[in-house]
């Protein structure tokens, strides 16, 4: 990781997320992310979505507090004597910091997430993770539920799908589908779009991902205004 005093950091939920967008050599993306457990005491309380990434390996390592990872149905908590743990695609998890009785006295989590370069279009990047964090800080503070299709189609653009039961004959091949016509296809015609200006630092590349499919081609403004 290669942090300067240039680089991106993003906010989200009253200071509850802070993402440091920093350089990788070898990553696609890389981030330094802070989680406030005392500020996001109720945002906390529940378990994100398990899901799977079908186009990119991805990194996580624990700098501070206790991290539990979800990988395909088990537990594994990453602390900051444990080196870096890799998650490969199409490999369902969820990653969440531990309750405060199992955080050993520490009041925040610090990891460092990156991922691998990928020729995909749909991929995970600053662009994914600014419109999946904006959409929730939104809906938060506005006290709204988060739209499923909305989710879907954001995942989507990052090569994200939301799994299903274990049970579920070729349950990653229909999760995908899943995502593809639910959030690309059907989200896209009911005006849910993956990205917004809004919450976008490059809304040319937001442009870009959007121009590559004909159902959302028709929300790549790019003069459009903040």
């Amino acid at each position: 990781m290669e942090y300067s005093n240039e680089d991106l950091v993003l906010t989200f939920i009253k200071g509850t997320v802070t993402i440091r967008v920093v350089n990788h050599p070898e990553r696609s993306f890389a981030f330094h992310v802070t989680l406030d457990l005392v500020k996001g005491e109720q945002f906390f309380t529940k378990k994100p979505l398990v899901h799977f990434h079908a186009n990119q390996d991805e990194y996580i390592q624990a700098l501070e507090g206790n991290l539990g990872l979800e990988v395909e149905g088990k537990e594994i908590v990453l602390t900051s004597r444990d080196p870096e743990f890799r998650i490969g695609a199409w490999v369902n998890h969820r990653s969440y910091p531990l309750e405060p009785p199992r955080q050993d006295g520490s009041k925040v989590v610090v990891f460092l997430l990156s991922g691998e370069p990928t020729r995909s279009v749909f991929q995970l990047g600053t662009l994914f993770f600014e419109n999946w964090y904006g959409y929730q800080d939104e809906m938060v503070g506005a006290g709204r539920p988060i739209r499923f299709l909305q989710v879907l189609s954001t995942f989507d653009a990052g090569g994200t799908y939301v799994s299903l039961p274990r049970w579920v004959p070729l349950g990653r091949r229909v999760a995908q589908m899943i995502g593809i016509v639910g959030g690309r296809w059907i989200g896209s015609m009911l005006g849910y779009q993956p990205f917004y200006r809004a919450y976008s630092t490059n809304w040319g590349l937001a442009c870009e991902t959007m121009e590559s499919t004909i159902f959302q081609r028709r929300f790549a403004k790019r003069l459009e205004p903040v």
